[in-house]
């Protein structure tokens, strides 16, 4: 069964009254606009910012914040930087402390190109996190020449080989090389293939890059003796 209508005609029924905006007649339609987007823009920032709030997380406090400040020793110098707990080595290298000589290739730590020194041995910096380096010994491409601007002996053999094309990879073989290096000063050739192979080169003149390696690790052994 429906229910029955209301025997109420519909001219009777109360009308309702259309609702009024509650903006004063003297602001302009521009001011309101602009009001709502201030408004907006202060909801944003205040979000941001009580996301770190410890009555969000309560085991997060202000002190989180301060973590993110580290001293690393790049290249001989303390330096003081800002890095997010999954920030990268590569990153905080290249867009924090402007060390664009370690390159970033595949970011997936399989092409070597950004391949520096963490306590004389190579590593991807890529695959590294820049909180775990904290008391390390960090060497780039840029820490490599002397005081007085002189080339290491690698970087030397790099240019009397001529030994890449686009060079894009380079800094990432001659660090290999100078790591590997210093537990092998007199390889072979087939144990220096062997020994910087987690380096890819996208021109894929590894013949002539390992020629230039070659002559570095001579140049290397000379200065020693020199």
């Amino acid at each position: 069964m429906t229910e029955k209508a209301s025997s109420k005609p519909i001219r009777d029924l109360p009308q309702q009254e259309a609702p009024q905006e509650d903006v004063p007649k003297a602001v302009s339609r521009r001011n309101f606009i602009k009001g709502v987007i201030t408004s907006g823009v202060a909801v944003s920032s205040a979000s941001y910012l009580f996301r770190a709030s410890p009555l969000l997380h309560g085991q997060q406090s202000a002190a989180g914040v301060g973590e993110r400040l580290l001293t690393l020793n790049v290249n001989g110098q303390q330096r003081r930087v800002d890095a997010m707990k999954q920030e990268t080595l590569a990153s905080t290298l290249r867009y924090k402390l402007g060390l664009t000589g370690t390159k970033l290739g595949c970011d997936r730590a399989e092409c070597g190109s950004c391949t520096v020194l963490i306590d004389d041995i190579p590593y991807y910096a890529c695959s590294v996190l820049t909180h775990t380096v904290r008391g390390r010994k960090v060497v780039t491409i840029e820490g490599l020449a002397k005081a007085d601007g002189s080339l290491h002996p690698v970087q030397q053999g790099v240019i009397d080989e001529q030994g890449f094309q686009c060079a894009f990879c380079m800094p990432g073989f001659i660090m290999a090389t100078v790591g590997y290096l210093k537990t092998n000063p007199s390889p072979t050739r087939q144990e220096l293939a062997q020994g910087i192979s987690g380096n890819l080169c996208r021109c894929q003149d590894y013949d002539k890059i390992l020629t230039a390696m070659m002559r570095g690790a001579e140049n290397l052994r000379e200065a020693k003796l020199g």
